[in-house]
């Protein structure tokens, strides 16, 4: 019985036909009354794991959610959907939150988004101790783990949820965790015995491209916007406030929607531009890390990278804030060296521990590593995770175009020795006069045009040079001693090939129009004309007519992917409509004659 039911309200509510891959194990855990750790990329449905059994067990379901942008994200989308939801953090007054707490106590919700801190507090405790609780929901379950990037310290005290309802079923989801924080996540929330999905980080509608660029890095991003996603949403990240600045107003003055966001900025100012970007078509945000946790829409067609992530987690969340609607997206970046010495910077100087920094330092080679590959990008970001994939992907830059290689072991040989000649204190741009013989009066200063590697390099370009020293770091030959003013040092791993016991292979530097003449187009989706088509530019027209009479974001009315299937699909009754994705009882009450109404004009024109 419980079964039907799950499957009922999985259509009637939700208006799905049926379940994403591992969505239905786990909610049959829970609603078994069972425990939950779930790993699932951003995208995969994570949501519906806990929304669908707080409204098929009794009571209200807790979701402890540290982000009041994507709590009111959800009860808003709840509430299209005819759920009884809200939400309790300090974005409400007195009078709301009193509200809330009285539905609460009279059983009147099927969801409650709640932050941490107010969780925790005894009063909220003991209004919980007399409410009927269907589950606790952990989201953003890695912000438990202490050596992650969003680590928030009352998470930790989670674990009163299992001491003071041992009886009540808990699920913590996140996307982004490896082995050891997963087992962290487990033993801080007391969820030992808890039933771990793993349901895999891949995300094979995100195609990345990954490219190293000296200069010219933000026209680079304009022709790739202009080219591919003109007049559609995305995220460009950059590792400063100042750039973040620099970078949206550029980006405006050559004809488009940009707004920065950066903690840097008022509260004011950061909540009109999130708002912005939600409610509005083809809005860009340019931000540092501070924007994209809890941002819940669906229909960011790119994210891009101007500097080096800090991380392959950090890539991979931020990545992972496109094309969450399940279409075609792209993960764009261009890097360059001085990005990975700033960043080794920022770890020295930071006021971690030296365990701490150890480990960032670690995570910061695996990026660069990532970034240097000549293989398939896909296949190496999900080994990172402990995922695997047998096949290359046939969807990154890498797949798609694949590096020419060299054989460039004398060329680092020579680079070594330049390093080793000149007292391990220059940086690349210094060794790279040297080995190209310049005879300038900074090198005669410290008497290195008599070295043995003065001018030995001249076969190469200065071009190639950087290529070469750059993905020496990358590989971990060489590292940047930011206390030497970025200095390089040679590590023991450079020896074998010092040695000539070890051959290496580079990839060869290509123009940027060879290397990216292969990306789609963006106008295609699934297969489906979107983006141009005059009936689903009408109905996007419709649904955001539809939006800001109500004061909501467009994409809570209908996603993308379902306006993409009323466009193919063209149904003409009702009894038609409710068969689209995503079209539940409440959404073909509240929207299908004025969508049926477009799509028959729009027939009738033709």
């Amino acid at each position: 019985m419980t079964g039907s039911r799950t499957q009922q309200i999985l259509r009637s509510v939700f208006g799905h036909a049926g379940f994403r891959p591992h969505q239905e194990e786990i909610i049959r855990q829970l609603v078994d009354g069972g425990d939950a750790l779930v790993i699932m990329p951003t995208g995969g449905g994570k949501s519906l794991c806990y929304q669908l059994p707080s409204l098929v067990r009794d009571g209200v379901g807790i979701v402890v959610s540290p982000l009041i942008a994507l709590m009111h994200d959800q009860v808003v989308a709840l509430r299209q959907l005819g759920v009884r939801a809200e939400y309790l953090n300090s974005s409400l007054s007195a009078d709301e939150a009193r509200r809330v707490e009285n539905a609460l106590r009279a059983d009147e919700l099927d969801l409650l988004y709640v932050a941490p801190e107010r969780l925790l507090t005894d009063r909220f405790l003991s209004r919980l101790d007399h409410a009927r609780i269907a589950l606790f929901a952990i989201d953003e379950a890695h912000c438990v783990s202490q050596w992650g990037h969003d680590f928030r310290p009352e998470y930790v005290q989670l674990s009163t949820l299992h001491e003071r309802y041992p009886r009540i079923p808990r699920i913590a989801l996140t996307a982004t965790a490896d082995a050891p924080t997963r087992a962290e996540i487990a033993q801080r929330l007391q969820l030992e015995n808890a039933r771990h999905f793993v349901t895999g980080f891949d995300r094979p509608n995100i195609r990345y491209h990954v490219r190293m660029e000296a200069s010219g890095a933000r026209e680079a991003l304009l022709r790739f916007i202009r080219e591919k996603h003109a007049g559609e949403a995305g995220i460009i990240y950059c590792l400063s406030r100042k750039r973040v600045d620099e970078v949206a107003a550029w980006l405006n003055t050559q004809g488009l929607t940009a707004l920065p966001y950066h903690a840097g900025m008022d509260a004011e100012s950061r909540r009109r531009a999130q708002e912005r970007f939600l409610n509005d078509d083809g809005v860009i945000v340019v931000a540092t890390i501070a924007f994209g946790m809890g941002i819940d829409k669906p229909d960011v067609r790119f994210v891009a990278h101007l500097n080096l992530p800090k991380s392959l987690e950090a890539y991979y969340q931020e990545t992972g804030r496109a094309g969450r609607d399940g279409l075609p997206a792209d993960a764009w970046m261009r890097y360059n060296l001085s990005d990975a010495i700033q960043l080794q910077r920022m770890i020295a100087e930071s006021d971690a521990d030296e365990d701490h920094k150890r480990i960032e330092r670690q995570k910061l080679d695996a990026m660069l590593g990532y970034c240097e590959l000549t293989a398939c990008r896909r296949q190496s970001l999900l080994g990172y995770f402990g995922d695997t994939l047998p096949e290359p992907c046939g969807n990154c830059d890498n797949c798609l175009s694949p590096p020419q290689t060299w054989d460039a072991t004398t060329a680092a040989q020579m680079a070594l020795s330049c390093v080793h000649r000149t007292g391990q204190r220059f940086g690349a741009a210094y060794l790279i006069d040297v080995l190209l013989g310049k005879d300038n009066e900074r090198i005669r200063s410290f008497s290195h045009h008599s070295l043995s590697t003065f001018g030995i390099g001249r076969d190469l370009s200065a071009n190639d040079w950087r290529a070469v020293f750059r993905q020496l770091v990358a590989r971990g030959y060489l590292f940047a001693d930011h206390d030497a003013f970025g200095g390089l040092r040679l590590t023991e791993q450079c020896r074998p090939l010092l040695r000539g016991e070890e051959m290496l292979q580079l990839a060869k530097q290509e123009a940027p129009a060879k290397r990216d003449r292969k990306s789609h187009n963006g106008k295609s989706r699934g297969g489906v004309a979107v983006s141009g088509d005059p009936l689903f530019e009408a109905l996007r027209q419709r649904r955001r007519e539809l939006a800001q009479q109500q004061g909501v974001p467009p994409y809570v009315v209908f996603h993308d992917s379902t306006l993409a299937a009323m466009a193919a699909e063209r149904p003409q009754s009702l009894h038609e409509f409710a068969g689209l994705p995503g079209v539940g009882e409440r959404k073909l009450d509240t929207y299908g004659a004025a969508f049926l109404e477009v799509i028959k004009e729009h027939l009738a024109s033709q």
